[in-house]
């Protein structure tokens, strides 16, 4: 990853998208269907699918707890102001249609360096005049925090959510930890705010078989990111803060919308999400 800087709404990020290379963003955009994506992210999928014929479903699941996260905390919540980080391509629905639709009042700020996300956010702000984009490095907090972009449009003497959904797990700690780069987020938030959060995970019993072969898949693809790690790893990434009921859950468990009507399949059960406030 590499931060850029921006003092305008649009910002400025490298133009260049090397097609050769597969993007997180674009793997994920082929998982839900999209058309954003080129052979070498389509690879990624397929090796995936597999050893987890489940990916779309796994992928499926993970941006259904963005939007039910999003919707509670601007309805229930009362939170007016989203600071998203690694937002990726816009797919049906994205974090500011999910709270405008809510609270028209919200404003929310996209954080990516991906070219491929960039150029989409650029796109992205002309839906309305509540909605920014920055292209900076999430793993980078401080230079993320000070971006004009974000400093400019977020309040930060009143609570903010900050989302940090589907992207530490393709950070390999090589300069900070999660933890600590959560760490520097969470102190920099007012009281009250609240972090969504989501991660690939292994439950350490009979699926850890299956988180490890998506792993393997991963990390030996032209990605080459994508950790699984355990509860105890993932919580610590919310440190200080108060677990919403029910705590850090799977994903497609995290306050449905309906009774599951069909047994989880093994994918299912390697991410999980929460939402924490704080104090």
């Amino acid at each position: 990853m590499t931060a850029a800087h921006s003092s305008s709404r649009a910002g400025s990020a490298p133009s260049y998208i090397d097609t050769t290379k597969a993007s997180i963003a674009r793997v994920y955009d082929t998982a839900l269907g999209g058309k954003d994506n080129y052979p070498a992210d389509r690879e990624v999928v397929d090796k995936l699918r597999q050893v987890a014929p489940e990916i779309e479903q796994f992928t499926v699941d993970h941006r259904a707890f963005l939007v039910r996260a999003v919707r509670f905390l601007a309805g229930h919540a009362g939170i007016d102001q989203f600071l998203d980080l690694g937002s990726g391509l816009p797919t049906a629905e994205n974090t500011h249609q999910a709270a405008q639709r809510l609270r028209p009042e919200a404003r929310v700020v996209y954080v990516d360096n991906d070219p491929s996300v960039v150029a989409h956010g650029r796109a992205l702000l002309e839906e309305n005049d509540r909605t920014f984009f920055s292209p900076g490095d999430l793993t980078i907090p401080r230079e993320v925090l000070e971006d004009p972009t974000v400093t400019r449009h977020l309040d930060f003497d009143r609570p903010i959510a900050l989302l940090q959904l589907g992207t530490l797990h393709h950070y390999d700690e090589s300069a900070l930890t999660c933890a600590e780069i959560m760490q520097q987020y969470v102190d920099a938030l007012p009281s009250g705010s609240y972090v969504a959060l989501s991660h690939f995970f292994d439950p350490q019993d009979e699926d850890s078989a299956v988180a490890r072969r998506m792993e393997d898949v991963f990390l030996h693809s032209p990605l080459g990111t994508g950790r699984f790690r355990t509860r105890d790893e993932i919580l610590a990434m919310l440190p200080g803060l108060e677990l919403v009921e029910p705590g850090l859950a799977r994903c497609v468990e995290w306050w449905p919308d309906g009774p599951q009507l069909r047994p989880l399949v093994p994918a299912q059960r390697c991410i999980v999400g929460a939402v924490a406030r704080k104090p």
